[in-house]
């Protein structure tokens, strides 16, 4: 439709802008995690909106490390972030990059700025200096060494370098303005004294860049046209600023800012992630209860759901909650068209058909999908002993009560009509059987037009069933005291948030099944191979979401 309007969101439009005044030729953009912890949903945002803006708009995408923080990195950050990078879709090609890479021209541009008179090496403590910066409303103070001459600062800056002070001993600042209305411009710490070991460079630094000082260099040296960041760093932006400009950078970057996704009730925080995984509480960054990436991964979410869910949040300026019931709704919209729909039974109690005959067996067409017939059908074994759940009979129901109980008949899914004529109890008065006679004439797919029954109910076949651990996953955080403890910081969690049943029963089309692969169980929800625990004779599954939804589409 020639009239058809496209809707772009802020960030687009001022691309638009910028390419339509020449400010730049394409569009480049990146992004820079931190491999200081796992990724968490918050960042799938940021990921598939800055590949997602190079695609569009036929340019360059940088995966690059902001390797900057020896003391909280590990190269095991760096190998899973790449990992959930690629799993979810962005392709860097050959675009990898390190913050590290470029120590030496950070180096260079810190020399250029004490040269111009612009930094200047400080003594006062880390106390000291934010005594001095002053309030919101109160304008700092210059420090003492704050007019050292230029030639005494290369000195010093070099002594840093050179191993000459311990940590927190001197640091080097940006000499800018101690009564900006913008504490961040408030004469920021540009490079630190850390005497440790890097994961790339090893022991050849005893100085290393801050944040502040070293990002908008990196987005510099890589012709970034765009630096996507999140709102936190709106106040941070007339530094990123002023660093290109006075390191002299031709063709600045620029930087614009966009809402988190905040997700309710649920744990992203990295330091409490990690006091969780050290206590023993998950097992690990990539706990199907957590929502880094590596998690939702393993619980059975797949790329093209977190796409939709951070397709449905948008992008904007305003800061939102989302809630998870929406990214529950996204898997299932997903996996609903796409999977198999499975018998396994979680809670087993013996059915006995008295009247089929002993040692045979027959193999049913079960449909895949009753919604999409190109997924096909399956041969299912059926013979006289299956296995059911407890909840489908009961010994004296209630009224509504459809399944088996003394005298009722029910529907054995894609099988055959069963009357329920006896159960046999254990010495604790738990049912262990359930005796049923079935009529030959009902079986499913014949044509049998005849009389009709209110409940189907769905089973395994005993002797061709495979034994599985599933796990019954709920939010790891108390819903109703929220995440945080507001008396001392501390997480709420629900000592319900895993349930494990150990002797559940799922039919044999199972035995190819590998880590990853993801189907739905008839009438109980979508479960997930765990890709840690499972095996191809000790089969593991982990709920993805139950089959019913709190969540509805806004109008």
């Amino acid at each position: 439709m020639e009239n058809e309007v496209v809707s772009k969101n802020f960030i687009e439009q001022e691309i638009d802008k910028d390419l339509a005044e020449g400010v730049y030729d394409k569009v480049c953009t990146r992004f820079p995690p931190e491999p200081n912890g796992y990724l968490h949903i918050g960042h799938a945002k940021s990921i598939l909106l800055n590949y997602g803006l190079a695609q569009k708009y036929h340019g360059t995408f940088n995966m690059r490390f902001d390797d900057t923080n020896p003391t909280k990195e590990k190269v095991e950050f760096v190998d899973s972030i790449m990992e959930d990078i690629r799993w979810l879709g962005a392709d860097w090609e050959d675009r990898l990059y390190f913050a590290s890479d470029y120590f030496d021209q950070m180096y260079d541009c810190a020399i250029r700025l004490i040269e111009k008179g612009k930094a200047y090496v400080c003594d006062l403590s880390a106390e000291e200096i934010r005594a001095y910066r002053g309030t919101l409303t109160e304008a700092g103070k210059d420090s003492p060494y704050r007019d050292r001459t230029v030639e005494e600062n290369l000195r010093l800056f070099e002594e840093m370098r050179s191993g000459a002070y311990q940590d927190g001993e001197k640091v080097l600042r940006a000499k800018i303005d101690m009564a900006s209305p913008n504490i961040n411009m408030r004469d920021p710490v540009i490079y630190r004294v850390a005497r440790m070991s890097h994961h790339r460079t090893g022991d050849k630094w005893r100085i290393y860049p801050m944040y502040d000082f070293a990002h908008p260099i990196e987005d510099a040296i890589e012709g970034i046209t765009h630096s996507i960041c999140t709102l936190e760093f709106e106040d941070h932006r007339p530094l990123y600023d002023w660093v290109v400009r006075e390191c002299e950078f031709k063709n600045p970057p620029r930087q614009i800012e966009f809402a988190k996704l905040y997700l309710t009730n649920v744990v992203t925080g990295k330091r409490y992630i990690k006091k969780l995984v050290e206590d023993g509480i998950v097992d690990g960054w990539d706990d199907p209860r957590l929502v880094s990436i590596a998690a939702l991964r393993r619980r059975g979410f797949t790329p093209e759901s977190i796409k939709m869910f951070i397709d449905m949040c948008g992008v904007s300026k305003a800061q939102s909650s989302v809630d998870y019931a929406m990214l529950e709704y996204c898997i299932r919209e997903d996996l609903k068209m796409k999977k198999a729909r499975m018998m396994a039974v979680l809670d087993p109690i013996k059915l006995i058909i008295d009247n089929y005959p002993e040692g045979e067996t027959e193999y049913l067409d079960v449909p895949n999908n009753l919604e999409n017939e190109a997924l096909g059908t399956r041969k299912v074994p059926f013979c006289r002993e299956l296995y059911i759940e407890r909840e489908d009979f009961m010994e004296e129901p209630p009224k509504k009560y459809f399944r088996l109980f003394p005298g009722n008949e029910v529907r054995l899914m894609s099988a055959y009509f069963v009357k329920c004529e006896s159960f046999v109890k254990d010495e604790n008065g738990n049912v262990t059987e359930v005796h049923c006679t079935y009529d030959p004439e009902t079986k499913s797919g014949s044509g049998f037009s005849g009389r009709k029954v209110k409940g189907t109910i769905h089973w395994v076949a005993a002797p061709y069933a495979k034994k599985a651990e599933i796990r019954l996953y709920e939010n790891l955080v108390d819903e109703e005291k929220g995440v945080y403890n507001k008396e001392d910081g501390s997480l709420n969690l629900n000592p319900d948030s895993l349930t494990v049943l150990k002797d559940c029963f799922v039919e044999p089309g199972f035995s190819e099944a590998k880590a990853y692969d993801s189907f739905q169980f008839v009438r109980t929800g979508y479960f997930c191979i765990d890709a840690k625990d499972s095996a191809p004779d000790a089969l593991v599954f982990n709920r993805i979401v139950s089959l019913k939804s709190s969540f509805k589409l806004p109008k």
